[in-house]
């Protein structure tokens, strides 16, 4: 019997990516397509690369598509169509950035590809996916997912069972203004690092791309030696977290600190979401989740000593398995319906 199938649509500040989704999660061959998204180019080129994208995977399949979803970073109202805020999209206008705010998603989107669109947080959506097709396996009776990356978002999806009153799940947490969930924001040190979004102390501080990487630069600054040292220097000067973890996995000292140290700040973060949601799978996905093996043991076991025992108990803390897809696959997953 033919699958439902729709297309799950990732759009990023660098690219955006498409791809056909089947009911069960699977990515059909031959669909998949990457673009360059403009998003600091103004609105229209934006709107041109997603209809391009899209219209290209839409190309490369014969089936019928129950519609397309999109992930977006930023406030996403679906029920509105619009994007309510999205400071990684815009245009410089008399050297100030002007971001997105109030945006007609989906009307702008709809009139290039002539398909019905739904949209939600690209955060949102990871945890989506992940619950659906990852380590929820569609069955957790709750699940929060962090994203770390350029920023740390997350994600909520509760299962059946976990609300109280006239619901039935998986339903997925907004607030009540379609901007909640934002997980990397909880305050873990009062007036201490700044982050984007002009908090001082909140787990993104600490935890982020940028983060990690200073960490690693304040050390080298000190004196502590590292292959890293070399490996930037070749590099342009650039270093991140990919390069540090590369360095840990060889054993480098420095490297193995910073991500002790990462992992330690998680880790209170984990620990009190735990306290808030009470989850049975907390899950950790964006591309820095790929150092897994190196800031896991520091976050689980701080997260252990915040946690509440029964409720620690309960909870698997696990790496995603969907960090390249996860976002797409939500996307799909909401256009299928859920």
């Amino acid at each position: 019997m033919q699958l439902s199938a729709a297309i799950g649509v990732d759009l990023g500040g660098t690219n955006v990516r498409s791809a056909v989704v089947l009911q069960d999660g699977s990515l059909v061959e031959g669909t998949r397509r990457e673009f360059p998204s403009h998003a600091q180019s103004g609105v229209e080129p934006v709107f041109e690369a997603l209809a391009e994208c899209i219209l290209s995977t839409r190309a490369a399949f014969a089936g019928p598509l129950a519609g397309v979803g999109v992930a977006i970073p930023g406030i996403i109202d679906d029920d509105a169509g619009e994007v309510r805020w999205a400071p990684n999209f815009g245009l410089e206008v008399d050297g100030a950035f002007r971001y997105w705010e109030n945006i007609p998603f989906r009307r702008y989107l709809e009139s290039r590809i002539d398909a019905p669109v739904v949209m939600g947080n690209d955060a949102n959506l990871a945890a989506l996916g992940e619950y659906a097709f990852g380590v929820g396996r569609g069955q957790a009776r709750c699940l929060v997912m962090i994203t770390l990356g350029t920023g740390i978002g997350g994600g909520v999806i509760f299962g059946s069972g976990s609300l109280q009153g006239g619901s039935s799940g998986p339903q997925m947490m907004l607030g009540g203004n379609k901007g909640g969930v934002e997980l990397g924001h909880i305050l873990l040190n009062r007036g201490g690092l700044d982050c984007n979004a002009g908090s001082y102390g909140a787990l993104e501080a600490y935890c982020q791309r940028d983060a990690v990487v200073n960490r690693a630069r304040h050390k080298l600054r000190r004196g502590h030696k590292s292959i890293v040292t070399d490996w930037i220097q070749a590099d342009g000067g650039r270093l991140s977290p990919r390069h540090l973890a590369e360095a840990a996995a060889a054993g480098d000292e420095l490297s193995l600190q910073v991500w002790r140290e990462t992992g330690a700040w998680l880790g209170a973060g984990v620990g009190s979401l735990i306290n808030v949601f009470a989850p049975d799978r907390f899950a950790l996905g964006g591309q820095m989740a790929n150092a897994w093996d190196f800031f896991a043991p520091a976050m689980l076991e701080e997260a252990e000593s915040v946690a509440i025992p029964a409720l620690w108990r309960d909870c698997q803390v696990v790496c995603a398995e969907k960090i390249e897809d996860a976002g797409l696959l939500g996307a799909a997953r909401l256009a299928l319906g859920f």
